[in-house]
This record gives structure tokens, C-alpha cells and sequence, in this order.
């Protein structure tokens, strides 16, 4: 009996001892998803790793991952993630899942956008017809991805009716429908955002709105505190079967926020 008890406060010992923290830089899209409240946990249950999330913009999430302020980073914006791996930041880049940009509007579309052909017509309705545009403005995944459908368009940024913020995607959501606005967020944060009044997706479906997620471990060469060990378990862990059916079977209001893409 004794010497099942000591073997048994030894296992927890070990249990506890084996537990790791790790910070993950995400995106503030990443986050306000959900999804994270979803594999989170099942990460922790899975390989022993608590992951603390540091929620910023893709741009500032790269930064402290150059920085080496945390082990890895979860970001969407493909030609910065591709910048920041030749740079030697990272080892490497992988692809894990995807959903899609929408242009988010008032119901009585005022500039017409419902009835744009592509990307770069919806747009340039919008700025010929003055409409109110709320960018995040913070150099995030989703400005970024704004500001290469406007230079598609050939369309300056100039003007009253344009409104960077500065800020996350719930602000910038929260901004556009307070002025009746229009705004490019990504499908997911938009399907679990709680505050719509009269705001729905109004163009969506160009191949040019595709929004791919993306891992990538911070380089352990540029930094001797980065936990590499940690960082490829959850890698391991994000690409595995158990990832792929939690990721595609999460939905809000019936609807799939993200498509599991990772290969194998």
C-alpha cells in the first residue's frame, strides 16, 4: 500500500514536472474566432503543453517573434510570414488551415457592392461613391491583405470616407457598424461577432480574399531561451488528425469558420 502511494505521488510529481508553457504569438482574428478556447485545452490534455497566447496583429506578432518575446507565431499574411523565415527568424513556415476574406457593409449597400463582379470592383464602388470604409489600420494580416486589394485596384487610400483605426478586429467592427460602414474582416471574426445591427456580408467569393493560416517556430539558433522542443510538439500536435477534426468540425450559427489544410 505504501509503496503503491509513493509510486503514485511520484507519477504525479512527473506528471507535474512535465508540464511546459510556451508562448505563441496569434493573430487578434486567430482569437477572436473562438477556435482557441477549442484547442487550447485539448493541446494541454494532449501533450503537456499550456500554450500562453499573446493576441496581436500579424505584423506585431512577427516583431516579438524576431524579438524573441515568444516561441512561435500563428499569423495569416503568407508574403511577411515568407520575409521572416529567409531573415532567419524562423526555421521554417507551415501551412495548417484557411478560411476567407469578406467586405462586410450596411444593408442598403450604398455603394452597391453586392452586385461588383470581383474584389477590385467592389472597391472602387465603394471609393466612387464616397462610402464610409473602416480600415484596422495596425498593420495586422487582414490591413495587409486590405492594402493589396486596394493597390489591385489601383485605388489610393485618400480621403474622408477611408477610416484606419488602429486597432483589432472586434474595434474595427465595432467602428463600422457604429458609422454604417463598410470593412474587410475575416469570415471567421465576423461569424462570432455578436454586434451586426443591420451589417452583413456583402461581397465575398474572390479567389484574391483567400486567407491561409500559417505556423512558424522562431529560429532557437537567434535565441537560446526559445523552447524549439515545446514549439515542434505543438507543431506535431497542429498538423495531427485530432487537430484536423476539431479545426473543421468547429462552426458557429451551423457555419465552418476554418478549413484544416496542413500537409502531412
Amino acid at each position: 500500500m505504501i509503496r503503491a502511494l509513493l509510486m503514485s505521488a511520484l507519477f504525479l510529481s512527473a506528471g507535474s514536472a512535465s508540464a511546459e508553457t510556451m508562448k505563441l504569438a496569434v493573430t487578434t482574428s486567430f482569437e477572436n474566432s473562438g477556435l482557441a478556447d477549442i484547442l487550447l485545452p485539448q493541446i494541454a490534455a494532449d501533450t503537456g503543453i499550456d500554450i500562453e497566447l499573446i493576441v496581436v496583429g500579424t505584423g506585431q506578432a512577427l516583431r516579438l517573434g524576431e524579438a524573441g518575446d515568444v516561441d512561435a507565431v500563428l499569423v495569416h499574411s503568407k508574403a511577411a510570414e515568407e520575409a521572416f523565415v529567409a531573415a532567419g527568424n524562423a526555421t521554417h513556415r507551415r501551412e495548417i488551415m484557411y478560411n476567407d476574406f469578406v467586405i462586410i457593409g450596411p444593408g442598403d449597400d450604398p455603394a452597391g457592392i453586392a452586385q461588383a463582379g470581383d474584389a477590385t470592383e467592389a472597391l472602387a464602388r465603394i471609393a466612387t461613391a464616397q462610402a464610409p470604409f473602416v480600415s484596422r489600420g495596425d498593420d495586422s494580416g487582414t490591413h495587409k491583405a486590405e492594402l493589396a486589394l486596394w493597390n489591385a485596384a489601383g485605388i489610393p487610400t485618400e480621403g474622408d470616407w477611408y477610416r484606419p483605426v488602429g486597432a483589432g478586429m472586434g474595434a474595427a467592427l465595432n467602428t463600422a457598424v457604429g458609422m454604417g460602414a463598410y470593412v474587410l474582416s475575416d469570415r471567421a471574426s465576423w461569424l462570432k461577432f455578436g454586434n451586426k445591427d443591420g451589417m452583413s456580408i456583402l461581397f465575398e467569393g474572390d479567389p484574391a480574399m483567400f486567407n491561409q493560416y500559417a505556423y512558424l517556430p522562431v529560429n532557437p539558433a537567434r535565441y537560446d531561451h526559445i523552447k524549439a522542443g515545446a514549439a515542434a510538439r505543438l507543431e506535431d500536435w497542429l498538423v495531427s488528425e485530432r487537430a484536423e477534426v476539431l479545426i473543421n468540425g468547429y462552426r458557429v450559427a451551423d457555419e465552418q469558420l476554418f478549413t484544416f489544410n496542413a500537409e502531412r
